[in-house]
């Protein structure tokens, strides 16, 4: 099971810094990271090429998906906090059933929309676990996810050292 309060601790950091260092203290950015997260899922589909049935190209690196796997991950937790969720308890992680990739996507997608319609804690668990099906299914280890995501939480605040 992912242990989900240290992920949780550490974007808390980083959004306190994001906040800090652009003076946005006060705003509130519900809408905008709720775009992002759908910007970022779309981003990652299109690294796993799923849904490109006219294409032969296969799908990028594994490397690089699971990069923006982790995008997504980061507005996921970003939101949880803004909201107040960060105590919530996921039910253990099944494995994906057997449905093609699309369908995943879509599932994930489909509970962003939820989300935004409503945001209730029982959605936000909804979408968190949506989500997780979806690495589950992409072949990431919750070991693995966890690692990437402090890369890449790493990666974001040399971003802000660098006025990125």
């Amino acid at each position: 099971m992912l242990q989900l309060q240290p992920l949780f601790d550490t974007q808390r950091m980083l959004d306190q810094r994001i906040v800090e260092k652009h003076q946005l203290e006060g705003k509130v950015f519900a809408e905008d990271k709720l775009l992002a997260l759908l910007v970022e899922l779309g981003e990652l589909a299109n690294e796993t090429r799923c849904f490109k049935f006219w294409s032969f190209k296969g799908p990028s690196e594994s490397s690089i998906i699971l990069e923006e796997y982790v995008d997504g991950l980061h507005f996921i937790l970003s939101i949880g906090l803004d909201h107040g969720y960060e105590g919530v308890q996921l039910s253990p992680q099944e494995q994906a059933e057997e449905k093609a990739l699309t369908v995943h996507f879509l599932s994930v997608f489909s509970n962003i929309e939820a989300f935004n319609q409503a945001r209730t804690e029982l959605n936000y668990v909804k979408l968190f676990e949506a989500f997780l099906l979806l690495g589950n299914q992409l072949g990431f280890s919750n070991e693995g996810i966890v690692e990437a995501y402090h890369r890449k939480n790493a990666i974001n605040h040399e971003r802000q050292d660098q006025n990125y």
